[in-house]
């Protein structure tokens, strides 16, 4: 095992970005807290088929006999596995990397390039979580690689690590108006595209900002947000909306993603 390993991405402007991995203890937290949200869930689905089961059980019995019972099981089963898939490729897809559990870990999926996960890649993440738990695979794999990489990690070409938090501080400065703006752009627009130099970019603008003067300052923020709106496809700037306050939402909406 290797603690506080780190994992580095050279940018195609040759700008070297370095990550944290999450590490074996940070990932078994989120699990437990993850495992702890799923089993409330599943109560609350055992309870409500057990209702209706109950409601529905004799009449089902009379149309299509006994061997109902094992088809009624076998559902519960089904559904009980989606709900254990889904609530990982729910989460990792909307909140970009992360679940309720790796938020308060404060750890995030990405992929190898440090771009934001997909779909497919939370998909594969999730089918794979019943191999890598058993007899502890996972957990070893994790122990004993470089990467510290599951064999969900491996099939989908991602890494976990710690996420980083946003720090308002008097060198960056968030308007109201950004955290509105975020929680729009997180349900129009795709944030995958982005890769990490291009949040790092408006990290270092929005903390030099105030040091330029307006009119570079003008200049510069809507050539960064311009680039933005290109890179994510929107088709332009929302209305009303200036480019610096885009920014700060493009910037918040990856570092604190929010339904």
């Amino acid at each position: 095992m290797h603690l506080f390993n780190n994992v580095k991405f050279n940018t195609p402007e040759s700008v070297e970005l370095e990550f944290t991995l999450a590490g074996i203890g940070n990932r078994a937290w989120a699990l437990l807290i993850d495992y702890h949200v799923l089993v409330g869930i599943w109560a609350v689905f055992i309870i409500a088929w057990s209702i209706i089961s109950d409601q529905l059980g004799d009449f089902l019995v009379d149309i299509f006999g006994t061997a109902i019972t094992l088809w009624l099981m076998a559902i519960a089963f089904l559904v009980s596995f989606i709900i254990y898939i889904g609530y990982f490729v729910f989460f990792e897809t909307l909140w970009f990397g992360q679940t309720p559990g790796k938020r308060v870990a404060k750890i995030r999926v990405v992929r190898d390039d440090g771009r934001l996960i997909g779909l497919q890649q939370a998909t594969l993440r999730a089918l794979l979580r019943p191999f890598d738990e058993t007899l502890f695979i996972g957990a070893f794999l994790i122990m004993l690689g470089r990467h510290e990489k599951r064999l969900g990690d491996l099939a989908a070409g991602t890494i976990v690590i710690q996420a980083q938090t946003t720090t308002v501080s008097a060198t960056l400065t968030i308007s109201e108006q950004a955290n509105i703006l975020h929680e729009q752009l997180v349900q129009i627009a795709d944030l995958s595209p982005l890769m990490p130099d291009d949040f790092a970019v408006i990290r270092e603008y929005l903390q030099r900002r105030s040091a330029m003067s307006l009119k570079a300052r003008a200049s510069l923020s809507l050539k960064l947000a311009e680039q933005v709106v290109a890179i994510i496809n929107l088709e332009k700037l929302p209305e009303a909306v200036t480019p610096e306050v885009f920014l700060e939402a493009i910037y918040i909406g990856y570092q604190k993603p929010e339904f």
